[in-house]
C-alpha cells in the first residue's frame, strides 16, 4: 500500500483499493487502506463540514459543458480543458498568455479531444479567452458562457484538473519558453495515464477512456 501511494502521486485510499484490487487481486476495505497508510504517513481529510458550492454548469451526457483555464508555471502557462461529464480533458503548453495561443489551443483541443462541437464552453474572463479566441470559440459550441469573477467553484472541474496536472505532472516548479517541448512531451504522458490508467472518483474508480472500448 505504501508503495502503491507513492507510485500514485499520494493518491486517496480509494484509489489504492482499486489498484489491490486490479493488479493483486486483494480486496481491503478503505478504512482499512487508511489505517495502514497513518503507520507511515499523515492523513488529514480533504473534506469540509457545511462545504457551499455556487453555480455550475451541469451536464448529462458528453460534450455538454466544457471548462477551460490556464495554469502558470513561470515562464510557461498550460491552457487546459475538461468534458465535466466524462472528465476527458487537454493540454497545451504555451510561451505566453495570450488569445493566439487560447484560440490555437481551442483548436488543438476540440481536433483531437472533443469532437469538433459542444453544447457550451465556459472560461473565465482572462486576457487569453478574449479577441481571437472569442472570434473562433462559437464556431465550436453553441454558447460560450464567462464564470463569474471570484467564484472558484463555477470552474471547480477544471480547478480540480488543474491540481491534479501540478501534483501528477509538473508540479509546483517554474519553466521557461525552452522548456516548452520537454514539458509537452511530459503532460502528453500524463494525458494517456490519465485517460486509460488512473481511476477517477467521479466516474467510480474508471478512467475516463478505456482502450479497445
Amino acid at each position: 500500500m505504501w508503495a502503491l501511494r507513492e507510485r500514485e502521486a499520494d493518491c486517496c485510499g480509494q484509489k489504492i483499493a482499486y489498484f489491490l484490487e486490479r493488479e493483486y487481486g486483494v480486496h481491503l476495505s478503505v478504512p482499512k487502506i487508511y489505517e495502514v497508510l497513518r503507520e507511515k504517513y499523515a492523513i488529514r481529510s480533504k473534506w469540509k463540514k457545511h462545504h457551499i458550492r455556487g453555480p455550475v454548469p451541469q451536464a448529462e451526457r458528453p460534450r455538454q459543458v466544457l471548462q477551460l483555464d490556464t495554469v502558470m508555471f513561470g515562464g510557461l502557462y498550460a491552457f487546459t480543458a475538461v468534458d465535466i461529464y466524462t472528465r476527458e480533458a487537454d493540454i497545451l503548453m504555451a510561451p505566453a498568455l495570450t488569445a493566439a495561443y487560447g484560440c490555437a489551443f481551442l483548436e488543438q483541443a476540440m481536433t483531437r479531444r472533443f469532437g469538433g462541437y459542444v453544447g457550451l464552453i465556459q472560461t473565465d474572463g482572462g486576457s487569453e479567452f478574449k479577441e481571437a479566441f472569442l472570434e473562433r470559440v462559437q464556431a465550436y459550441c453553441a454558447r460560450h458562457r464567462v464564470a463569474r469573477p471570484y467564484k472558484k467553484n463555477e470552474q471547480a472541474y477544471i480547478e480540480s484538473f488543474n491540481r491534479t496536472v501540478r501534483k501528477e505532472c509538473l508540479g509546483w516548479g517554474r519553466y521557461t519558453p525552452q522548456d516548452r517541448e520537454r514539458c509537452q512531451a511530459a503532460v502528453d504522458a500524463f494525458l494517456e495515464r490519465y485517460h486509460y490508467h488512473r481511476p477517477h472518483l467521479g466516474l467510480g474508480l474508471h478512467p475516463p477512456l478505456e482502450k479497445g472500448g
